[in-house]
């Protein structure tokens, strides 16, 4: 039995929240050890380099907030965060420097709020991520919040299934375009439509199981199954279940759901999934996958409700500044209705607002700093928390990537296509590298004469959707200093090679890795390592 599991046997992480608001009382110095991993079931972590402060993500299910919840997080980020605080590839928001002496207020604030912060993090069934656009979109299939809000319902704080073998990510989306990535979590839902036999359409969901990223990437596999939206839990339940009483215990580097699809295989899998349905699922709808489309949704798009819009913000990394959060709540209460979705590209949106008022909102939005019509650039830069908060993470992410963006703009490199890049200061990919069109691990590099350098591995090609794959690696080690030229100079390369009509990826896709790294190491500018 590893260290994890007998602390979960001992206390279940459910069961320490008597002893967080202990703590809060008795100071830092008194938490046990075993408690600051259990504390993570509460979304609980500690904050590099361990002497007193912590990070905390919130359940925000399907990434919905009201203003009034908007405003408690500026609070808390101005009171206690630091007066910072990020939006997540999870659709939730993580704050920093918070003290144990701080839990109790911080926690009172998200209760009167109508926010928890219960299954954030920890190995249990965590954030269940959807469309920001899910019951506003004209195109959309379904609208899948009534089915996130009974599931997270159902498994919020459920000691029935508090002690899964690993961390647990699903999705569930009505969106045409599968923007919530069931490819890449462990239970993925997405929408579909068929023809009843009288002749009706049905919408209904299609399921994918063994999804994730981490350091050993796996795409999640269909299961034949058409699943109506009332009989979802049923099915959540039902693989939960499994997960729970056959994940790997004994090897967590083994023990996510994709492992144990991987082993079982996908009809096996399924098999055991009927087994514990007290229905009969039909057969799965054939369904084309969207193309590697863009999933973000930013910008000004009219709503299915007449005369209404929602406007897509980009939030450079996901980074806040409280006055700018409690200025968000503003916004959306001055121009819409207070409602305000976050997404798992690590933005927002705004909804409900009137098309007469659209461009009012928007000078409001840009003139606390953030963007509604980003370059191609600034459009999808992910990074995760990197080595300025988080214990794993070997390198910065947050500043380099802004520098990334920064000098991508001021360059002669004119992209007009979305593009994606995603920087991640770790092999644990929560900044989503293995998907990126360009993807950044980091790693350190040993220079001449034995000093150690922040450097990043690149590597080219992923995508989600129609042949859907993760990255390649290209070229290994490079100097944190040198990423923004070697990216310059690889699109500035494609845009010199590409075919008519050829996109990014395409372009990738065709061109030998050599070639690539090539284009990459041509001569630096004046002034770099």
């Amino acid at each position: 039995m590893n260290d994890v599991e007998r602390l979960k046997s001992e206390k279940d992480g459910l069961d320490v929240w008597a002893d967080i608001l202990r703590y809060a009382k008795e100071g830092f110095a008194a938490i046990h050890p075993d408690d600051f991993t259990r504390m993570r079931w509460y979304g609980l972590y500690q904050q590099k380099p361990n002497e007193g402060h912590f990070m905390l993500r919130v359940r925000v299910p399907g990434g919905e907030l009201s203003s009034t919840q908007v405003r408690a997080f500026g609070d808390i980020s101005r009171l206690y965060g630091g007066s910072i605080a990020d939006i997540t590839t999870r659709q939730t928001f993580q704050f920093h420097w918070l003290t144990p002496e701080s839990f109790p207020e911080v926690f009172r604030l998200l209760a009167e709020a109508g926010l928890s912060s219960a299954g954030a993090c920890g190995d249990i069934l965590r954030n269940i991520t959807g469309c920001p656009v899910a019951g506003i979109d004209p195109d959309e299939i379904l609208d899948a919040r009534p089915v996130i809000a009974e599931i997270d319902r159902f498994f919020l704080c459920n000691h029935e299934f508090s002690n899964l073998p690993r961390k647990y990510k699903t999705s569930v989306a009505g969106c045409c375009l599968h923007c919530a990535q069931p490819e890449i979590n462990d239970i993925g839902v997405s929408g579909v439509r068929r023809k009843r036999a009288d002749g009706r359409e049905e919408v209904g969901f299609q399921i994918r199981v063994g999804g994730g990223l981490s350091a050993r990437p796996f795409l999640a596999k269909h299961l034949n199954m058409f699943v109506p939206p009332e009989k979802l839990l049923s099915v959540f339940v039902a693989v939960t279940t499994i997960f729970r009483d056959f994940g790997n215990r004994d090897n967590r580097k083994k023990a996510r759901l994709k492992f144990l699809v991987d082993e079982w295989g996908a009809e096996r899998f399924e098999e055991e999934v009927r087994a514990r349905l007290d229905w009969k699922p039909d057969a799965a709808v054939e369904w084309p996958e969207p193309r590697n489309s863009f999933r973000d949704h930013l910008g000004v798009h009219a709503q299915k409700q007449e005369g209404l819009n929602w406007i897509g913000v980009c939030v450079t990394v996901g980074r806040l500044k409280s006055d700018q959060i409690l200025e968000i709540a503003r916004i959306a209460e001055a121009f819409g209705s207070g409602n305000i979705r976050t997404t798992n590209q690590q933005n927002f949106l705004i909804s409900n607002v009137p098309t007469a008022r659209v461009d009012e909102a928007v000078k409001a939005i840009e003139a606390i700093g953030l963007v509604v019509n980003p370059t191609a650039f600034r459009r999808a830069a992910v990074a995760c928390t990197g080595n300025e908060f988080c214990n794993l993470a070997l390198t910065e992410t947050k500043l380099l990537m802004r520098e990334i963006v920064d000098h991508l703009e001021a360059s002669s490199v004119v992209i007009e296509e979305p593009l994606r890049i995603n920087l991640n200061g770790c092999p644990n990919s929560c900044g989503q590298h293995h998907i990126g069109q360009i993807g950044l691990q980091g790693c350190l590099v040993k220079q001449p004469g034995g000093v150690t350098v922040d450097g990043y591995d690149i590597s080219l090609g992923g995508r989600l959707g129609a042949g859907a794959r993760f990255v390649r690696p290209i070229w290994r080690k490079v100097p944190a200093t040198n990423l923004k030229y070697a990216i310059e100079n690889l699109l500035t390369g494609y845009l010199e090679h590409r075919e008519p009509d050829e996109d990014f990826s395409d372009f990738v896709d065709r061109t030998p890795d050599e070639e690539l790294a090539s284009l990459m190491k041509t001569e630096f500018a004046e002034g770099t390592v």
